[in-house]
């Protein structure tokens, strides 16, 4: 059996799930009405709309199937996301990937798999809309199409729940779903008796970037930090946009050198990208960040508001 190969932007792919608060919830007409026709309309045992989670892949609408999640090691949508178009397994007995998968082996007994990538954006794939059966079969050009129609419906009707949690443009999270997420990380300090650490970055001399150059050079601006923030801090930690130049990151069970070595990380990744991008401008920002013990009452909002006014100081300072 051939475990399912990791995206290179997965950290960048599970945010922007987590962001959706779609995991774990309940069933919804919109979702189960496609999955319904679609069992029906195909033909098939089970009909899914699946989303990958890290060891997971979780089911938010299932018709012939009673489980609400697998692992993702032995997941057939753990390959179809690394895919931009349809994944079909015409007879997975045949296949070496998944011959001996015990998916295959045992219950369901699949055969024929195919799968439609959910994307929020080209190349962010967060799951699949996927059809199985317990008969091998081949899917013709027709069938192929009516797949891919029904999962932009699913995909437009995820589209429409990030808008209200995810930034358009970065595609991190915008203010609503930061808060939302660090909310429930800080319950979780609380819980744990974790510390916990609040970082507000704002670029400098960002509007002469769009006033001299353009507002496609301030979005890339503004998408590179948000592409950054992902490769410099934790997968554990939450990024997200606060709206204009403004961004912010919480950090779980951190610590004031672990704050450092993070922004360290951050400056030289950022130092490079100036060195190597060919640009006429430098990309260039004030950070500040406030550490706090698990007992400490102020809200999300407090705790961004001093790590803002450490962010002018430095800012001011320059």
């Amino acid at each position: 059996m051939r475990t399912p190969q990791i995206p290179d932007n997965e950290a960048e792919r599970l945010h922007a799930l987590r962001a959706l608060e779609i995991l774990d919830t309940s069933h919804e007409e919109r979702f189960d009405r496609v999955t319904r026709v679609a069992k029906r309309l195909f033909g098939v045992s089970i009909s899914l709309v699946s989303f990958v989670d890290e060891n997971r892949q979780w089911f938010k609408s299932a018709q012939g199937l009673k489980v609400k999640e697998t692992p993702r090691e032995i997941s057939f949508c753990g390959h179809a996301i690394n895919n931009d178009n349809l994944f079909v397994i015409p007879n997975a007995k045949d296949d070496k990937r998944f011959c001996d998968n015990p998916l295959v082996t045992d219950a369901p007994n699949i055969r024929f798999y195919a799968g439609y990538p959910l994307k929020l954006r080209p190349g962010l794939h967060i799951g699949t809309f996927c059809l199985f059966d317990i008969e091998p079969r081949e899917m013709g050009e027709e069938d192929r199409s009516l797949l891919q129609d029904l999962g932009s419906m699913i995909e437009q009707e995820i589209k429409s729940l990030h808008m209200a949690t995810l930034d358009e443009l970065t595609m991190i999270s915008n203010r609503r779903g930061f808060l939302s997420l660090a909310n429930f990380s800080l319950k979780l300090c609380k819980r744990k008796k974790l510390s916990s650490s609040i970082i507000v970055i704002d670029l400098n001399k960002f509007k002469p970037i769009n006033d001299k150059y353009g507002h496609h050079e301030g979005d890339h601006a503004l998408k590179t930090i948000a592409m950054e923030l992902f490769n410099s801090f934790r997968e554990s930690d939450v990024v997200g946009r606060l709206g204009g130049d403004e961004f912010v990151v919480f950090l779980a069970d951190s610590t004031p050198d672990i704050v450092k070595h993070c922004l360290s990380r951050f400056t030289d990744n950022m130092t490079r990208i100036n060195r190597n991008s060919n640009k006429p401008y430098n990309i260039e920002f004030s950070f500040g960040f406030s550490h706090y013990d698990h007992d400490s009452q102020l809200s999300i909002e407090e705790r961004i508001m001093q790590a803002d006014n450490e962010m002018y100081k430095q800012k001011n300072a320059r």
